[in-house]
């Protein structure tokens, strides 16, 4: 076999490929084989057809189709080996020439990973948020705990903002009740914003027993983005009742005796996720200024199919699942069709930009991932996944994900050797040094976020 290459432009080249006859002798006879099991003929037992009657009865042209189509994947991949070109996505193969008994020539256009040129990127500096506790930052999130832990109270009066009500609703659209328009028990804290808008102002005056109607556009269901007449009637009105700030709320709502040590624990949280939120940011600033140092061509096609997944995911996964359709969505964040489509492209691009550059870092600086690396994002993956670890590497296992998340860990390897060769200053002036400090905030966020999950719902009194 002979193979050329033709560099058609930075991320797609043409393979020329001629194969001698003989080197397509295991593809004819395994192709002889198939046909033999395929079709039976007069005075021969399957599977013992002669090739010559093979010929005869369907064909030359039929043998020779299924060998070629056996044979190219093989030729396809040694010519890709001999040229070492690193291939994105399936070729487009067309048949030049196939003699009988002579050659078998085609030509294969494939995109191709870009060379790139890793410039010297230890001059980048970037700028990020100083990490600034206040006491009113402080306040601000021992109020959010205490908030966690009001109790409710029955009361005879009409409902206010802010007080828990009891509500039976009923739908209505075109003036029919809908299947799944009537709910009943329903407990919703007014001005909450988590049902239907226009219930806060519907509810509020009313007494237990009372009942208004309203018209609100539903958010899900049948009848999802209809308009729809809402009764709304008020079984019971409770009260928010918080705990005294206090020693005694602090042994409650904590581990510690007293209020002072809650809220230095509380400070001493809020600084591990903002040191958090500044190592990401200067992560993504120092990938946007890498970025901007590197030339990087990307493939149409590789591009294309990119945005067809981004919107595919959007619109038949996260939309879905809000009961939106893509106008919609559009509709709410108050944008185009157009500035859509150009802000998918736009992140697109820059999505498979990051993945080149830093592929070729890992390969520049020869960067491995050991298992404990590998099973540390295996385990944020999962956590962020809402899977346990288990369940979320039998998946991975299972559809073959594995060499995606050593690629991402790599990657994060590579990008981790930028930031560190670059400076990195907060918005005091003051050089920011980021070793170990992101795992450490990292670690510490995601617990104070767990906690904040697991803290109890209200009480209510009967």
């Amino acid at each position: 076999m002979k193979s050329a290459v033709e560099t058609l432009n930075p991320t797609r080249v043409r393979l020329t490929v001629e194969v001698p006859f003989e080197e397509l002798k295991d593809s004819l006879d395994a192709a002889y084989k198939k046909i033999n099991q395929q079709v039976t003929v007069k005075g021969f037992r399957k599977g013992k057809i002669p090739a010559r009657v093979i010929d005869q009865r369907f064909g030359r042209g039929a043998v020779l189709e299924e060998a070629v189509n056996d044979a190219l994947p093989k030729f396809y991949t040694e010519a890709v080996n001999e040229a070492e070109l690193n291939v994105l996505g399936q070729p487009e193969v067309d048949i030049t020439e196939l003699k009988d008994n002579e050659t078998l020539n085609f030509t294969a256009e494939v995109d191709i990973r870009p060379a790139i040129e890793i410039p010297d990127y230890s001059g980048i500096e970037v700028e990020v948020d100083a990490v600034e506790v206040s006491d009113e930052d402080v306040d601000k999130a021992v109020e959010e705990l205490r908030e966690r832990f009001a109790s409710t109270a029955p009361v005879e009066r009409a409902a206010e903002d802010g007080d828990v009500v009891t509500i039976d609703l009923e739908a209505k659209v075109d003036g029919e009740v809908l299947e799944d328009g009537v709910a009943s028990g329903v407990s919703y804290t007014i001005g909450s914003g988590e049902l239907l808008e226009g219930i806060d102002d519907a509810v509020k005056g009313l007494e237990a027993g009372g009942e208004a109607t309203f018209t609100s556009e539903l958010k899900g269901g049948s009848a999802a983005g209809k308009a729809s007449e809402v009764t709304v009637k008020v079984t019971q009105v409770a009260a928010r009742e918080l705990p005294s700030l206090d020693d005694d709320f602090a042994q409650l709502a904590s581990e510690f005796d007293t209020l002072d040590e809650l809220k230095a624990d509380s400070r001493k949280r809020l600084e591990n996720m903002k040191q958090y939120d500044q190592a990401t940011q200067a992560q993504e600033r120092v990938l946007e200024k890498l970025l901007e140092l590197v030339e990087v061509p990307v493939p149409e096609k590789l591009l294309a199919d990119e945005i067809q997944t981004r919107k595919h995911n959007l619109v038949n996964h996260q939309l879905g699942q809000m009961g939106l359709d893509l106008a919609k969505y559009l509709e709410i964040q108050g944008k185009t069709e157009e500035e859509f489509d150009a802000e998918t492209k736009e992140q697109a691009e820059k999505g498979i930009k990051t993945q080149f550059v830093l592929d070729e870092l890992v390969n520049k600086e020869k960067l491995n991932v050991n298992q404990e690396e590998l099973t540390e994002h295996l385990m944020r993956r999962a956590q962020s996944s809402n899977m346990s670890p288990d369940q979320f590497a039998q998946a991975v296992v299972e559809g073959g994900q594995v060499p995606m998340l050593v690629g991402e860990v790599a990657r994060g390897k590579a990008l981790a050797v930028v930031v560190e060769a670059s400076t990195v200053k907060d918005t005091n002036g003051e050089v920011v040094d980021l070793d170990d400090e992101d795992e450490t905030a990292a670690a510490e966020a995601e617990q104070a976020e767990a906690e904040q999950t697991d803290a109890p719902a209200e009480k209510t009194e009967a």
